[in-house]
């Protein structure tokens, strides 16, 4: 990417007077060119598909309520989109990203000029490849900073950095989606956790190029957090020292302080780290959160250093930190049920107290019976699927905006059911086998343009419970309640949190319990939902909602752009 020579010489001269945190006007264009190129991890070399050959990709810097463009060229061999994460796209969801949903993919040899459009976002939202399984080194930090003339809700950090959780398999990550299609089974683990794209000092071959922060004693550093691991909810901390978390997917929260954070796959946080220790040198370390046991996952930690400046006495080694088990349930359920929006006069909420569109939906690990002369690994030598409210999602061969815009015939249904088809015990601890078989289908849900809408999630215990990070595409919503077991609709309303709940992109569904969702319909067009682990949206945990336009012009979709990628 190639600065401006007066944006240039306007960054340096931030680093070198404000350590960096002088923002300069937002950059307008930025050139994403995907490509593969070599890179060596955990003592073995490969090449993986990257932006800019950067790994991981580049970081987009903007204010809030700015409009950027990045033009996409795909000099890789296979197709590719980009999703903006957390951009709302307001009535533009052209340029959203997700294949088959909004767009057909960018093919090799092609560009596709994408526009983002902030509204209220700030803080740290992200970007990754939406293409099969190519965000597990496509990806990077969109930072959307105070408008001009505004400032952080929180004392002004000293310095930001950014922190992106990733994986890494030494296998091709093609091998491992195609391998994962074939059986039917769960795909390959990673071999390591990452953080900026490093592995750390407890794998082979790593500990030269561990991440390292240096800080000065006294100082206060955001960590602007991203979990892009394709499979995995992780815990995160940094030895002898507390973080206190005040902003999650792109919107500011109250402080939260915890010797721990937990981020699901997809979510942010901006996170202040306090350098008030001894000075010395201490390990931030992730490793992953799992409650499902016959699933397999990857049980390593990723570490980077913590190295404070300076000339002092030190050990050798970091000091170790505590992290909870990884399947610690009450350690990651306590932690997401604190979170709450700031929901000050400065930073106001508005969350919807009438609702006018109810619809609740299980989010269901599920399996189909194996096919003649195949070879399955699911349980009991099935295929593995999913669903929500029992329809695994199918991608159409042509995007469903398209089909929408254009008034084609055959490409999605519309029904999507309102409420599970089958009531039962969803959390029981066994269930009928017949359960485990959903119907397939490209079905959609239409709402009302300005229609108030509660969504509530309910996680089931069919095949196996699991957390499922559940991701929204075009909105943010409030998070109203959380719980464990079966929603309740008489008695669990009464317990939302309708004061301040989070105002998130993604949320946590916990193992064999529910999230209550609350958001206005008033971004008109096509908009993706689903679970954020690979593996689930692959199996098919995934909807479409389709919201109408209003009556107003400025209510409405606008019009394509002219280059759309062909199917």
């Amino acid at each position: 990417m190639m600065l401006s020579t007066k944006i240039f010489f306007c960054y340096i001269l931030a680093f070198l007077l404000f350590d960096g945190l002088l923002h300069c006007h937002a950059r307008y264009y930025y050139r994403f060119i995907v490509k593969e190129a070599p890179y060596t991890r955990l003592c073995s070399t490969k090449n993986i598909l990257t932006v800019n050959g950067e790994f991981p990709g580049p970081t987009i810097r903007l204010y809030a309520g700015e409009t950027i463009t990045v033009d996409v060229y795909n000099k890789a061999k296979d197709n590719i989109t980009i999703h903006w994460h957390g951009v709302k796209m307001p009535r533009y969801p052209w340029t959203d990203g997700p294949e088959y949903i909004t767009q057909c993919p960018i093919q090799p040899g092609s560009k596709f000029t994408q526009k983002l459009i902030l509204t209220t976002e700030e803080g740290t939202i992200w970007w990754h490849a939406h293409s099969e399984w190519s965000r597990a080194t496509v990806y990077g930090a969109i930072i959307a900073y105070p408008k001009p003339g505004t400032s952080y809700p929180y004392p002004k950090p000293h310095a930001e950095v950014p922190i992106i959780l990733g994986e890494w398999w030494k296998q091709d990550i093609t091998a491992v989606y195609e391998g994962f299609l074939a059986t039917g089974g769960d795909p390959n683990v990673s071999d390591a956790f990452t953080i900026n794209g490093q592995p750390g000092d407890l794998y082979p071959c790593s500990k030269p190029d561990t991440f390292r922060l240096n800080v000065d004693h006294g100082k206060t550093y955001l960590l602007r957090m991203v979990n892009a691991a394709l499979n995995d909810i992780l815990f995160f901390g940094i030895s002898g020292h507390q973080i206190t978390v005040v902003g999650a997917d792109g919107s500011y929260t109250k402080p939260l302080t915890r010797d721990f954070v937990v981020i699901g796959s997809g979510n942010t946080l901006d996170v202040l780290f306090h350098a008030n220790q001894k000075p010395g040198k201490y390990y931030m370390a992730a490793r992953a959160y799992s409650t499902a046991p016959p699933v397999p996952f990857d049980n390593t930690t990723t570490t980077a250093i913590v190295q404070y400046n300076g000339n002092y006495s030190s050990s050798s080694s970091p000091s170790l930190l505590y992290l909870p088990n990884y399947n610690d349930i009450n350690a990651s359920f306590n932690f997401s049920a604190s979170v709450r929006s700031l929901a000050s006069e400065e930073y106001p909420i508005s969350v919807p107290l009438h609702v006018t569109t109810q619809i609740i939906s299980t989010v269901s690990v599920n399996t189909f019976p194996c096919g003649f002369n195949e070879t399955c690994l699911g349980t009991n030598r099935t295929r593995f699927s999913a669903s929500m409210n029992n329809i695994s999602f199918l991608l159409p061969s042509i995007d469903i905006l398209q089909a929408y815009y254009g008034h084609l015939k055959g490409v999605f249904g519309d029904s999507f059911p309102k409420f599970p088809p089958f009531i039962f015990n969803f959390t029981a601890q066994y269930l009928p086998m017949i359960l485990e078989i959903p119907k397939v289908g490209t079905e959609v849900y239409f709402l009302d343009y300005n229609s108030t809408v509660e969504l509530v999630l309910q996680g089931t215990n069919l095949v196996s419970g699991i957390d499922h990070p559940m991701h929204l595409h075009g909105y943010s919503f409030y998070v109203v309640g959380l719980g464990l077991g079966n929603f309740d609709p008489k008695k669990d309303p009464l317990q939302y949190n309708l004061i301040d709940p989070p105002f998130l992109n993604t949320v946590t569904v916990p193992k064999n319990g529910w999230a209550a969702i609350r958001f206005q319909a008033n971004n008109p067009g096509v908009w993706y939902m689903h679970c954020h682990l690979e593996r689930h949206l692959t199996w098919g945990m995934d909807m479409v909602f389709i919201v109408k336009d209003g009556h107003r012009p400025e209510d409405r979709l606008l019009p394509p752009p002219p280059d759309m990628p062909p199917c």
